[in-house]
């Protein structure tokens, strides 16, 4: 005697699929009324599986989600242009440009630099270490 397939539920589920669900109560009652199966432990391994399948068909497949929300970021245009406004930069910002082919951009405003440069010292806390 061959050992039963995994597969034994599939055809059953396609012509009652409006009858089976998410519990495996209710899908052993179904099985019950659609199929003769011998034994108890085969009986709920299949009412089993016939539950994991309907989980499997009513859950959307997650890779078209990704593709959908991937496509939706990569497609965003943004209201207002962050190139409309005029942005500072500094002198090695703007040969950067210029080296990019970005140096015809109108709305740069180029800074002087400062002289000044601050450098935060990072203290130590009071107390016990």
């Amino acid at each position: 005697m061959s050992k039963p397939s995994r597969r034994q539920p599939e055809p059953s589920l396609r012509s009652q699929d409006m009858h089976l669900g998410n519990g495996a109560h209710t899908n052993k009652h179904v099985c019950e009324e659609i199929t003769i199966i011998p034994s108890k432990m085969l009986f709920n391994k299949i009412a089993g599986y016939v539950r994991c399948l309907m989980k499997w068909i009513q859950r959307p497949p997650e890779r078209y989600l990704q593709e959908e929300k991937r496509e939706r970021r990569n497609n965003y245009v943004p209201k207002d242009s962050a190139l409309d406004k005029i942005v500072e930069v500094d002198s090695d910002t703007e040969e950067m440009l210029k080296f990019l082919d970005f140096g015809k951009l109108s709305n740069l405003q180029v800074l002087q630099p400062t002289n000044q440069t601050f450098f935060l010292i990072p203290c130590l806390p009071s107390g016990n270490i």
